[in-house]
């Protein structure tokens, strides 16, 4: 029986993934090359450039699929502790070397993709939470949540883009303190 060429080509693909993270993280984006992802994951240049017109495609894609700091759903509790948790997550995940050196690029250069597959997926967990929040009285009735949910991740991404001071979990609760004075207001 001949070898399977789907498990062969999924397995390339997941080691050329995981060498671009390797990589980026040892060398950041601009020593980067696609010579040194083949070598590392063991396949030709051209089996990368089959599946991705340049390094920036390809990081993303590997951020996405193998790089994320990992979602944690817990249990919600009390509103505070939750949206802090949320957002120390957020910090944590924009603090990681290949996060930041991938996502910097991919701003500019896919920006509808990082939006989509990275950061509207925190603001949908803080959307829920505060719909939740609002069901049970805990804000306002007439917040409007999806605003809200912005108006606390808003400050965590422009200080991470625009690096206008130091990412950290003070500064997320301060975050969280007082936009939850202005929703329960």
């Amino acid at each position: 029986m001949p070898p399977d060429a789907a498990r062969r080509s999924d397995r390339s693909r997941r080691a050329i993934l995981a060498a671009a993270l390797e990589l980026v993280e040892a060398l950041g984006y601009a020593k980067l090359t696609i010579e040194a992802v083949a070598a590392r994951a063991g396949v030709g240049k051209q089996t990368i450039y089959r599946w991705w017109p340049s390094k920036g495609p390809l990081l993303f894609d590997a951020f996405v699929e193998l790089g994320g700091s990992g979602r944690v759903i817990r249990p919600w509790g009390e509103l505070g502790d939750d949206l802090r948790a949320e957002l120390r997550d957020a910090i944590d995940e924009l603090a990681e070397r290949r996060f930041d050196q991938v996502c910097r690029l991919l701003v500019h250069e896919a920006r509808t993709d990082l939006v989509t597959l990275l950061l509207t997926p925190r603001r949908v967990v803080l959307e829920q939470r505060l719909a939740a929040a609002q069901r049970a009285g805990e804000i306002r009735g007439d917040v409007d949540v999806p605003a809200a949910a912005e108006l606390l991740l808003g400050p965590v991404y422009q200080r991470w883009l625009l690096r206008t001071g130091p990412l950290t979990g003070t500064f997320s609760d301060t975050v969280v303190d007082l936009t939850l004075r202005a929703l329960r207001g």
